[in-house]
């Protein structure tokens, strides 16, 4: 297209870009600095409900509502004369990955790229795209492309694991004692399941995971390292960085499912590559039993977009079977927002995410006997479970007789509702605290680490084992798991929490916003889901 020839272009409805404190711009990105970017499409048919209700093949999911052989080939046609060069494009997954100089990907989506560092590093710290604002797309994709990422690389998630200092440890756990603990069905390992793990960063190394099973007397599962848009296992020799997440995923769901196969999808931190990760996830071969996250950020710092989009490829996963546990966050009520309100994590937030709350545990972890479980809330600067209210997402229908307060992400400090109601975080819990954690092998050392992030993979390791005990998959599990259940009542095949708090919200009988059900009695949730 000629350069001087004027362009049409439509606002991108939701695109537009929250402000993000503690970056520093530096001016320009180059005009010629190459740009990668996602473009989500339309759903030929929208999704209904009755979709969940028992799996559909990734053939019908994608000839029912994936994207339309014409939506491609529009969008294609469109940014091709623009000079927009097509990397890839997945009609089931509704995602078009492309590229080109940030000096026509800036021009085609109507916006300005800076190059800039977080203000509080040094002089070889990374460099980040940013951009402000909203988006604008040509005119002749409006209604076609719902989403636009990756323009700005800026990390988008936080790994929700704290490293136990040694001298708080009160008590720590092995996963298979834990097993114990929350009764995981007897006779079942995990064997014919695949639990799919999404990591933003970090890596491992094989003979950590060797030396780490031996010891607790299993074979290494098999573990499998999947790269998306440029991602890669990069272990970088660092307990307390994202390898410590990475080697906590892994070994929790292999110790808790031995037999099951693990496969680690390695993305950028970015919400392109987040949304590619868990969408590649979802629409593998074979499906997987579970998907576990540890990453997320408060639901307000996500573009309206990247939300949607997430939750779009979250329905997807729920409508192939996949059930998909994420960690609720690991600074309490607040998110680590800091404007004295509360706040829940996305993408636990999401009605398609079954949302993993934090517990203190004591208990003996040989017979599996528990003395004390509590919410976690280490106080200020010590970490505690999330937990609130979505200010994005309705009550869904089988909340809706919980008692979910409320009060969304705008309750104050005292938990005094001053908005709508909406989707209650967590869905189940089980313990997080670092100084009653788990035992795991990170980089050659044998540490103690706690955080809602280990709760993903534990419970996506129960998804597994009951997936392979009723010979299904489970996929969109809350329906079942809250069936019936009323404010104040103990849900069947959970163990109620009922002392403590997360700052705003308080522990009590039934769902709360701290623990959620409680923690799972897994023997007795085969009979629920």
């Amino acid at each position: 297209m000629d350069a001087e020839e004027p362009l049409h272009l439509v606002p991108l409805p939701g695109s537009e870009r929250p402000e993000r404190p503690g970056y520093t711009a530096h001016g320009a990105l180059p005009a010629e600095a190459p740009v990668q970017a996602t473009l989500v499409l339309r759903r030929r048919a929208p999704l209904p409900d009755d979709a969940f209700a028992s799996p559909l093949t990734r053939d019908e999911l994608a000839e029912r509502y994936g994207a339309s052989a014409d939506d491609i080939a529009l969008v294609n046609r469109t940014l091709a004369r623009l000079g927009v060069t097509i990397e890839e494009e997945n009609p089931a997954e509704r995602r078009i990955r492309v590229s080109g100089p940030a000096r026509v990907l800036a021009r085609v989506f109507g916006t300005d790229l800076a190059a800039a560092t977080r203000a509080d590093a040094g002089d070889s710290a990374p460099s980040y795209r940013q951009r402000s604002g909203g988006l604008s797309i040509p005119a002749e994709l409006d209604g076609v492309v719902t989403a636009v990422l990756g323009l700005d690389d800026r990390p988008q998630a936080r790994a929700q694991f704290r490293i136990a200092r040694p001298a708080a440890v009160t008590t720590s756990y092995t996963p298979p004692e834990l097993g114990r603990v929350y009764r995981f069905p007897e006779g079942t390992d995990g064997s014919g399941q695949t639990i799919a793990i999404i990591e933003l960063g970090g890596g491992y190394e094989q003979t950590d995971l060797d030396a780490y099973f031996a010891g607790l007397g299993l074979l290494t599962p098999s573990v499998t390292a999947v790269g998306v848009d440029g991602g890669k296992n990069n272990p970088g020799q660092d307990p307390n960085g994202a390898d410590g997440e990475v080697m906590l995923d892994i070994e929790v769901a292999g110790a808790l499912a031995p037999k099951a196969s693990i496969v680690v999808y390695f993305a950028p931190n970015t919400d392109a590559g987040f949304l590619d990760a868990v969408s590649a996830a979802a629409h593998a071969d074979p499906t997987p039993a579970a998907i576990s996250i540890s990453w997320g950020q408060s639901e307000d710092q996500w573009t309206a977009q990247a939300r949607t989009a997430f939750d779009q490829a979250l329905q997807d996963a729920a409508a192939l079977g996949v059930t998909t546990t994420v960690a609720a966050g690991d600074d309490g009520s607040s998110d680590r927002v800091g404007d004295g309100r509360a706040h829940v994590d996305f993408p636990a937030s999401s009605p398609h995410a079954l949302a993993c709350g934090g517990t203190r545990l004591e208990a003996d972890g040989a017979t599996g006997t528990v003395s004390s479980e509590t919410v976690w809330n280490n106080g200020s600067g010590g970490g505690a479970t999330g937990g609130g209210v979505s200010a994005v997402f309705p009550l869904p229908s089988w909340q809706a007789a919980v008692g979910v307060p409320s009060g969304a992400g705008g309750a104050d400090a005292g938990g005094a509702a001053n908005g709508p109601g909406g989707r209650g975080v967590p869905d189940v819990s089980a313990v997080a605290d670092p100084q009653t954690g788990y035992r795991v092998r990170v980089d050659g050392t044998d540490t103690v680490i706690g955080g809602t992030s280990a709760v993903a993979p534990l419970s996506a390791a129960l998804i597994a084992r009951l997936a392979q005990s009723s010979g299904t998959r489970l996929g969109l599990v809350q329906p079942k798991l809250y069936d019936s259940v009323r404010a104040g009542e103990v849900a069947t095949g959970f163990r109620d929490i009922t002392s403590g708090d997360n700052g705003s919200y308080h522990a009590a009988a039934g769902w709360d916003a701290c623990t959620g059900l409680g923690v799972p009695e897994g023997a007795a949730l085969t009979g629920v889901v």
